[in-house]
């Protein structure tokens, strides 16, 4: 009896925190959520359609969470908010990007505080989109100042947001990230054309990430205690055009050089077309300056592995 005792004591012991992510069934939510059970967190996934034993609802239409979902939660990983590239950027699009991003945090922020959590930490994913959408020489570390745009304005309302958790003495962790790589989904599936090209002058830069680094990052900040600003994109810098160059040897497809004209791209996309035709590199110094070690260094072994 005294052995079940203590192997029971040594199993709780061993788990080290309960773990809530929203947006845990996007992009980066499967993949974050089994990295964090692989080292014996807890997880618990809040969606609008809640179909598994771990998920738990919440709508932002009518101000609902589960508050099952929060007892005895220790971090708070919050990535959901509607996708900045799905569809173009109508007054009603960019509506809906702001307040997903946003309300939430509000919504989570106000069922925290009425259920009297003590959360150990909020981790609020936000875009390098932060520095604004344009091309320049300079390699934007942390604590740059922010973009103008309409992309900058989303991320400093989305950070501003997760940073009310501070008062409430709640450790604020913020991850910008670059273009996730994934193996399904996301943008890479979108570049997988029969014949691949650059876009507009290629010049622009495109700061990425493989999804396990990122998904390491996050373990990282809760393992670690990493508080503060954090960009989550690779050391490797690359142009839209020595990324296609790569990606097409990776994919054995052919590369044609000419980009697909600046013009055409904003007729298709409109004022969205800014993401695909700007872009300046983002500095990854300070997360590897705080003991991480990139895997996927560079995007070729990146987009092997993939």
């Amino acid at each position: 009896m005294q052995t079940v005792i203590i192997l029971i004591t040594v199993f709780y012991f061993y788990i080290m925190a309960k773990i809530l992510i929203t947006g845990g069934t996007g992009l980066i939510g499967p993949r974050l959520k089994k990295t964090l059970i692989d080292k014996n967190h807890e997880v618990i996934i809040l969606t609008r359609e809640p179909k598994n034993n771990d998920e738990f609802m919440w709508d932002l239409s009518s101000n609902y969470i589960d508050e099952k979902a929060l007892k005895n939660t220790d971090y708070i990983i919050h990535l959901a908010g509607a996708g900045i590239a799905e569809k173009r950027w109508t007054k009603k699009r960019k509506k809906i990007i702001i307040d997903s991003r946003v309300k939430t945090t509000n919504m989570l922020l106000k069922k925290v505080n009425e259920l009297k959590i003590d959360l150990k930490g909020f981790i609020s994913a936000s875009g390098v989109g932060y520095y604004g959408a344009l091309t320049t020489e300079e390699i934007f570390k942390e604590t740059a100042k922010p973009g103008s745009d309409f992309l900058a304005d989303v991320c400093q309302k989305w950070e501003q947001a997760a940073q009310q958790f501070s008062t409430k003495n709640t450790a604020v962790t913020i991850v910008r990230t670059g273009i996730v790589l994934a193996p399904k989904g996301g943008a890479l599936e979108k570049m997988k054309t029969p014949i691949i090209v650059p876009l507009g002058s290629g010049e622009q830069h495109l700061p990425w990430i493989h999804i396990d680094d990122l998904c390491q990052i996050y373990l990282k900040i809760i393992d670690n205690n990493l508080t503060g600003v954090f960009n989550a994109v690779s050391p490797e810098h690359h142009t839209n055009k020595t990324f296609s160059k790569v990606l097409a040897k990776s994919l054995k497809r052919p590369y044609i050089g000419i980009g697909l004209p600046r013009i055409a791209l904003k007729v298709l996309f409109g004022e969205l077309a800014v993401l695909l035709l700007e872009g300046s590199r983002i500095s990854s110094k300070k997360i590897e300056k705080n003991g991480y070690s990139f895997r996927f260094k560079t995007l070729a072994k990146a987009l092997n592995n993939l």
